[in-house]
């Protein structure tokens, strides 16, 4: 990691302002070892499961309280519905 990158390790996510938060997620994302993340189209189609779900919430699921965009970038994730929807 460079080190001129301040990373914010003691900030509650009510503490950020929306756009900070979003750009944390996003960043972290993209940080992740491509051996574990799911292709795009796959990425892609899990959250559009996820958006016809009536558990997603805000971005969360309301069944695991996981965030969906981070649950479903990594391959080996699943759906936590009782009828997984991926």
């Amino acid at each position: 990691m460079e080190q001129n990158q301040r990373i914010c390790k003691k900030c509650l996510l009510k503490e950020m302002q929306e756009s900070e938060y979003f750009h944390h997620l996003y960043d972290y994302i993209s940080r992740l070892d491509a051996d574990i993340k799911t292709d795009e189209s796959k990425y892609q189609d899990r959250l559009e499961r996820c958006k016809a779900c009536d558990s997603l919430m805000n971005g969360m699921c309301r069944i695991c309280g996981c965030f969906v965009e981070m649950r479903a970038v990594i391959d080996k994730n699943g759906c936590p519905h009782t009828t997984p929807k991926w």
